[in-house]
């Protein structure tokens, strides 16, 4: 999918000696339509501001913030929720990175290592981060959690306690090592 707000970057073509800074700022409508790409209500006050510097050797460091205010409903509500998210952004690209393919590889220990591109596309990189600091369950002011239980007719529904998979351990351990009734009956 391409992005709303699309920049692309040609590496080759930035000075090789010194840092690029770049700011992206969506208008009213590019806004929007992220908004609806998102599933959030609404989107103010985005900005991507990053500076790519050259090296080491062949490699490219972007580092820089995105800022932005989202408004979405409450999970429990449907009340607005208004977030302001201010995240660092961090990426390394390095002409001699392979990313993972198999089952069997593992991931690199620098989390912000990637492929060099030919072209870095500044917008669908806003995109990316903006997707990722979304809150995913918002929660309005004095919204109380719900307790959703289902079962079928007859049968008890699940709890916490009942899920977790060392709890009837616990109780077995305690059972042997202190011995019960049920053990002098046996």
């Amino acid at each position: 999918m391409r992005p709303v707000l699309s920049h692309p970057i040609r590496l080759a073509d930035l000075p090789q000696r010194k840092p690029t800074e770049a700011r992206l700022t969506p208008d009213e409508a590019q806004l929007a339509t992220l908004a609806e790409r998102l599933g959030v209500s609404s989107l103010r006050k985005v900005a991507l501001t990053v500076t790519l510097t050259p090296g080491p050797g062949r490699d490219w460091t972007l580092d820089g913030t995105l800022g932005a205010t989202i408004r979405q409903p409450c999970r429990v509500t449907t009340d607005p929720v208004t977030t302001r998210v201010d995240v660092a952004v961090a990426r390394r690209y390095s002409p001699d990175f392979t990313p993972p393919g198999g089952e069997e590889d593992e991931m690199p220990e620098d989390d912000t290592l990637e492929p060099l591109p030919a072209t870095l596309d500044l917008g669908a990189l806003l995109e990316e981060e903006l997707a990722l600091a979304v809150p995913p369950f918002p929660r309005a002011d004095g919204a109380e959690a719900l307790d959703v239980t289902a079962a079928p007719p007859g049968a008890e529904p699940l709890t916490e306690e009942k899920v977790k998979p060392f709890a009837g351990l616990a109780d077995l351990k305690a059972r042997m090592e202190g011995g019960t009734d049920d053990d002098a009956e046996q």
